[in-house]
């Protein structure tokens, strides 16, 4: 069941970032695309957080804040967004963390710079979940 609600969130979130790359298309900076995320995902009735701090922690010591999430959608998705030429390796290795430290099952890197939305989206799992 959680995956199907994963899937789903997934979904809205990748209809909702092709609606706003069509109106807005690519070169603005990443902040000008999260408020509009943020106005489609409300448009939607879909629960989202911005700039949502997460905190990491190291042998159970509190480590502090150790990033904060552009968005959260659900509570269950990190939506990590990008104004980029392409989205590199590093990329989904940092979202990847992200993901492990918030135990969080999937996140999106949405890369608004690309001339078709499609082609800046890449989904990642967090395959070792503690939950």
């Amino acid at each position: 069941m959680r995956q199907h609600t994963e899937n789903i969130l997934t979904g809205i979130v990748l209809d909702a970032a092709i609606t706003v790359h069509r109106a807005l298309g690519p070169g603005l900076l990443e902040s000008t695309y999260a408020k509009a995320m943020g106005i489609e995902l409300e448009h939607r009735n879909i629960e989202f957080e911005t700039e949502v701090p997460i905190r990491a922690t190291y042998r159970g010591k509190d480590l502090g804040i150790g990033y904060r999430a552009d968005i959260i959608v659900g509570d269950t998705v990190i939506l990590e967004l990008k104004s980029v030429e392409q989205i590199i390796p590093v990329h989904a290795r940092q979202l990847l963390t992200y993901l492990r430290v918030s135990n969080r099952p999937v996140g999106m890197i949405l890369n608004f710079n690309q001339k078709l939305m499609n082609d800046g989206v890449e989904r990642v799992s967090n395959g070792a979940r503690n939950l």
